[in-house]
């Protein structure tokens, strides 16, 4: 079975946006041993998954080549399949990429299918949907040194606890340290 993990910048209070979605506190320019380290993270995904108010700016975004960006990277980026997934869209105005309404049906497809491992690069209500139904088997959070106060969380309350085990932690020269987690099924 294929792995599904997800990729999340946080700040050191637990949050991947501001209140109002604002990304401003991702000052920290990546260095190249982080670099590395999310070459080989991607090294084996050929499905990126996302939500459709991430995919709206993510997918253009890439599709232009952001500034700073080494090619390699945008070339990936641009030739992997997405799954988007939306409640509103029905069909995909972005090219490689199939629109989704059912996580769990979708997911549990994905992931019984032969191919590569797959990736969630978030979107808050995505990543909310994925934690609470148990559909992720590593979470790789990119820690920004940066205290934020309120936004949207990466674990948002609900009724039970995320219980995860620490693989591995790993601080990188640029102030980010990543943390690779796994959860704990009951």
């Amino acid at each position: 079975m294929r792995t599904f993990k997800l990729q999340v910048q946080t700040s050191i209070d637990g949050y991947m946006a501001g209140p109002n979605g604002e990304m401003d506190w991702l000052t920290c320019p990546w260095s190249d041993d982080l670099n590395a380290y999310v070459d080989a993270l991607t090294e084996p995904v050929d499905t990126i998954v996302l939500g459709r108010r991430l995919a709206e700016g993510f997918i253009p975004a890439w599709a232009a080549g952001p500034e700073g960006e080494d090619q390699a990277s945008v070339d990936w980026m641009n030739r992997t399949p997405k799954v988007v997934f939306s409640r509103t869209l029905a069909e995909s105005p972005w090219e490689n990429v199939v629109v989704a309404a059912d996580l769990a049906e979708t997911v549990n497809a994905l992931k019984a299918q032969p191919g590569g491992d797959l990736i969630a690069y978030g979107g808050g209500s995505l990543v909310a949907d994925l934690l609470a139904q148990g559909m992720l088997d590593e979470l790789h959070l990119f820690v920004n040194p940066t205290a934020i106060g309120a936004g949207m969380p990466v674990f948002p309350a609900h009724d039970a606890y995320h219980r995860m085990r620490l693989v591995a932690s790993r601080p990188f020269e640029c102030g980010i340290t990543a943390l690779h987690l796994v959860p704990r099924r009951a």
